[in-house]
């Protein structure tokens, strides 16, 4: 049966697809022009993809499904519990002609269960940006990154930093502190904006989201039998995550003094278990 959590965040999710795939969502030009870009710390923590057979789990609409198909991996399967996203990636790369892409649904803690004939079959899984946020049980996660990977495969992944998901909106110079690092519970949210698209207005805008002390998220790798090989920090994002961040020439938005503190984090890991 759905839980509420997921029921909100799948409306929600479902809604956002039209708004991505819209004049002011993502930049898809790129991709249609058959070189899909990856931000820098992305590409950085994937590395060489020609030959590669790769799971991306949280995929959305696929993009970056794409892009690592037109870097060259030789099988892309992108994992989404929103049918909405999967019917707009299959669609997305049909016309970018990225035949090395497909996708499935599932909840990315339960591919074992719902992916069981995927086990073992890739060489790299592959999770990015506003993922583990919106899953419960984060060991669940690695067990399912785990899943498709044979042994000695690789896990990549980047995302906000845990601290500085403990703030909220903007005062002064400063970002408003709102959640406590260890709060485990649920959190819910009523919002109508859209990252992407700041005219935007969500009609499903309650949404119920978790924090992951940077302890759980590695704990869970660890136990999902993960060899931690490089681990980063990172004082930019490829979003404004507070109102208060400027954006670079590089297109990472930045404290706008100092590093205060990490705004996001990659790692790679290797599956030894």
């Amino acid at each position: 049966m759905e839980t509420e959590w997921q029921r909100l965040n799948r409306a929600n999710w479902d809604e956002r697809v039209g708004v991505h795939l819209g004049p002011r969502g993502y930049d898809l030009t790129s991709h249609r022009a058959g070189r899909g870009r990856l931000d820098a710390i992305v590409t950085g923590v994937l590395g060489p993809l020609a030959g590669l057979r790769v799971a991306h789990l949280q995929c959305h609409i696929g993009h970056d499904s794409i892009a690592i198909a037109q870097a060259g991996a030789v099988e892309v399967l992108g994992v989404d519990f929103s049918p909405a996203a999967l019917d707009a990636a299959r669609a997305l790369a049909a016309e970018c002609g990225a035949s090395a892409c497909r996708f499935a649904l599932s909840d990315a803690q339960a591919c074992a269960e719902t992916l069981p004939a995927e086990a073992g079959r890739f060489d790299l899984a592959f999770a990015s940006w506003g993922t583990i946020t919106w899953l419960p049980d984060v060991r669940a996660w690695g067990r399912s990154m785990a899943h498709f990977l044979r042994p000695g495969g690789r896990l990549a992944f980047a995302d906000a930093h845990p601290s500085a998901l403990v703030f909220d909106g903007w005062e002064g110079s400063h970002p408003r502190w709102s959640y406590p690092y260890f709060a485990r519970a649920p959190l819910p949210f009523d919002s109508t904006e859209d990252y992407a698209d700041p005219e935007a207005r969500l009609s499903h805008s309650r949404t119920i989201e978790f924090q992951h002390p940077l302890s759980d998220i590695l704990g869970a790798l660890l136990e999902a039998g993960f060899r931690l090989d490089r681990f980063e920090e990172h004082d930019a994002l490829p979003w404004a995550l507070f109102p208060g961040l400027p954006r670079g020439p590089d297109g990472f938005w930045r404290w706008p003094d100092k590093a205060w503190l990490p705004l996001s984090l990659s790692l790679r890991a290797t599956r030894i278990g």
